[in-house]
């Protein structure tokens, strides 16, 4: 990019590999046997974005344009462990694995549309229905408690609970679809 700083590069890769570390992770993993393996390529694949960075010119949307190409790049950091790993027999072969990556790299995107919807539909809630899926998802939340705190029964929260659920689940099939018409 002309005109740019090393600064303003180092913040760049590092706001765009933040933003989509947890999809590129995601990938990465449906590619490796263990969250361990993950972390291992991970940590490869990182250092090698950043060294390779300054070959990363986005044309249009340079988020979407990062995924795919650190995609591209943890793919060949996969095959490049694979072949350290070889003799271990947990560990796809070549071509399994590049019909994994594409699977995963098309399910991400899929799952940042439906990411994208869901804050758009969370939104529309009212204020209690907001409440209610706030508390019903918050770590460790136990929904018999849940209902407690909010003075309704198990029975009249679960309820209230799938409805919204249901309401959510319309919006966000309804919020897709429209993106993808657009």
């Amino acid at each position: 990019m002309p005109d740019t700083t090393p600064e303003d590069r180092y913040e760049q890769f590092v706001a765009l590999y933040t933003r989509n570390e947890p999809g590129l992770r995601s990938f990465v993993r449906s590619l490796v046997p263990s969250w361990t393996d993950a972390d291992e390529v991970m940590q490869n694949a990182g250092l090698v974005l950043w060294r390779k960075f300054s070959d990363f010119v986005p044309e249009k949307d340079a988020r979407t344009e990062f995924f795919r190409w650190a995609c591209v790049v943890a793919r060949f950091e996969v095959l490049a462990w694979r072949r350290d790993k070889a003799r271990d027999r947990h560990v796809f072969d070549e071509e399994l694995i590049g019909l994994l990556a594409d699977d995963s790299i098309e399910e991400e995107e899929v799952l940042a549309a439906e990411r994208k919807a869901l804050e758009v539909c969370l939104e529309k809630l009212s204020e209690k229905q907001r409440k209610i899926i706030m508390a019903a998802y918050e770590p460790g939340a136990r929904l018999n408690r849940v209902a407690e705190t909010l003075g309704k029964s198990a029975t009249a929260f679960y309820k209230m609970l799938n409805r919204t659920r249901k309401g959510l689940l319309e919006c966000i099939r309804s919020v897709t679809q429209e993106g993808e018409a657009a």
